[in-house]
C-alpha cells in the first residue's frame, strides 16, 4: 500500500462515512417535516383563528386557500433545500478537520512504522492525546524503543561473539604456525596450551547453545518441592575446593528450619553454581563469600555477598546482560564468558522468581540473589 492511498483512502472513506450519516439524518428530517408540517400547520391555524385550512366560501375562497397551500409547501422546500445546503457545507467542514485529526496520527503512525522498515530503528510516531490514537502512538513508541534496543543487543552480541572467539583462535593459530615453522618445539606445554584455547572455545559454544535455548523457553523446568537446604549445602561443597585453592573463605549461613521450595533441582543448581564463580571470579585472595538463604514473604530468597571489587551503580542495570563487564580491561580469560549470569537470570524467571544484584561501590563488594517460590 502507497503513502498516498494510506493518506487519501482512511480520510477519504472517514468522510464519506460522516457525509452518509449526515445525509441520511437531513433526509429524514425532510421526509418528517413533509409529513408532520401540514397537520401541524392547521392545527396552529385553527388554534389561532378558530378555523383550518378548509373552511367554507364565506370564510376564505377556493382561490385564496390553494394560494395559501402552495406559498407554504414552497416556503417550506425553499427551507428544507437551503438548510440541506448549508448542513452539508457545515457537514463536509467539519468533516474534512474531523477526519484530518483521525487520519493525522495514525498517518504518522504509519510513516513512523515505514522508516522502520527501511532500518531507521530511531524512527517515532509523532502522535499524542488521551484517546485511543494517542495510546495507540504510545504503545507503537514502546514497540520501537524495544526493537531499537534489541537491535543494539543483537550488534553487540555479534561483536562480543567474534571478540571472545578471536583470542583463543589468534593464540592457537600462532602456536600451530610455530610448530609448522619449527620455531615452537613440541612439547607437553605446547599441547596444554594449544588443549586449554580450544576447551575455552568449548565453553563459550556451549555457553551459547545453554543461553540460546533458555531464552528461546526451550529448556524444560521441572518443577519439585525441594529442600533449599540441601541445595545450598551442596553447592557449597562442590565449590569448596576451589575457594580453597584461591584462598577465598566459603561461609553459608542457613537458619535452622528452612521451608520448602517449588523449583528445578539441576536448574537451581545451576543458577548457584554461577553465582558462586561470578562471586570468587571476582573476590581477591584473602577475601570471603557467604551463601545464604531465608523467606521472604511468599518466596526465599538466596544470597551471594563477596567482598570483592564491587560494581558502580551505573552498571547495575547490566551485569545480566550478555557479555557485559564492568571492567572491559579486565582478561577474557579471567573474566568468564560473559553470559554466565544472563543464564542465571533466564533459569530463575524460568521458575517464577526474580534476581538482582546490588552494590556500595567499587571495592566495597557486592551481593547477587534471587527468588523462588514458596511451596504450597
Amino acid at each position: 500500500m502507497t503513502a498516498r492511498r494510506v493518506r487519501g483512502g482512511l480520510r477519504l472513506r472517514l468522510l464519506l462515512s460522516y457525509l452518509l450519516v449526515v445525509g441520511v439524518a437531513l433526509s429524514a428530517v425532510a421526509i418528517g417535516v413533509r409529513l408532520i408540517a401540514p397537520p401541524l400547520f392547521d392545527a396552529i391555524l385553527v388554534e389561532r383563528t378558530g378555523h383550518g385550512r378548509m373552511v367554507g366560501a364565506a370564510a376564505m375562497s377556493a382561490a385564496m386557500q390553494d394560494a395559501t397551500e402552495s406559498a407554504f409547501a414552497s416556503a417550506m422546500a425553499q427551507a428544507i433545500a437551503l438548510g440541506v445546503v448549508v448542513a452539508s457545507l457545515a457537514a463536509i467542514v467539519v468533516g474534512l478537520f474531523v477526519t484530518g485529526r483521525i487520519a493525522g496520527p495514525i498517518r504518522r503512525v504509519a510513516e513512523a512504522s515505514r522508516r522502520i522498515a527501511r532500518g531507521e530503528s530511531g524512527a517515532r510516531a509523532d502522535a499524542t492525546g488521551p484517546d485511543e490514537i494517542g495510546e495507540l502512538a504510545e504503545s507503537f513508541n514502546r514497540m520501537a524503543e524495544a526493537l531499537e534496543t534489541a537491535e543494539e543487543r543483537r550488534v553487540e552480541l555479534i561483536g562480543d561473539v567474534a571478540h571472545e572467539l578471536r583470542t583463543p583462535l589468534a593464540t592457537v593459530r600462532g602456536y600451530l604456525e610455530g610448530l609448522l615453522d619449527g620455531v615452537v618445539e613440541p612439547s607437553e606445554t605446547v599441547w596444554a596450551q594449544l588443549h586449554g584455547e580450544t576447551a575455552r572455545m568449548n565453553r563459550l559454544v556451549e555457553d551459547l547453545q545453554e543461553l540460546s535455548r533458555v531464552e528461546s523457553g526451550a529448556v524444560t523446568v521441572r518443577a519439585d518441592v525441594l529442600a533449599p537446604a540441601e541445595l545450598v549445602r551442596g553447592a557449597a561443597l562442590a565449590f569448596a575446593p576451589r575457594y580453597q585453592d584461591k584462598g577465598v573463605r566459603l561461609d553459608v549461613d542457613l537458619p535452622e528450619r528452612l521451608p520448602a521450595i517449588v523449583a528445578d533441582r539441576d536448574r537451581t543448581a545451576q543458577v548457584l553454581a554461577n553465582l558462586l564463580a561470578n562471586a570468587l571470579r571476582y573476590t581477591p585472595e584473602g577475601g570471603a563469600v557467604r551463601l545464604s538463604a531465608a523467606p521472604e514473604g511468599a518466596y526465599l530468597r538466596f544470597q551471594v555477598r563477596d567482598s570483592g571489587l564491587g560494581i558502580p551503580s551505573e552498571h547495575l542495570d547490566r551485569v545480566f546482560d550478555r557479555f557485559y563487564r564492568v571492567d572491559r580491561s579486565r582478561s577474557r580469560a579471567g573474566g568468564g564468558s560473559g553470559i554466565g549470569l544472563t543464564i542465571a537470570r533466564a533459569l530463575v524467571e524460568a521458575q517464577g522468581g526474580r534476581i538482582r544484584a546490588e552494590s556500595a561501590g567499587p571495592a566495597r563488594g557486592s551481593t547477587f540473589s534471587f527468588t523462588l517460590p514458596l511451596a504450597g
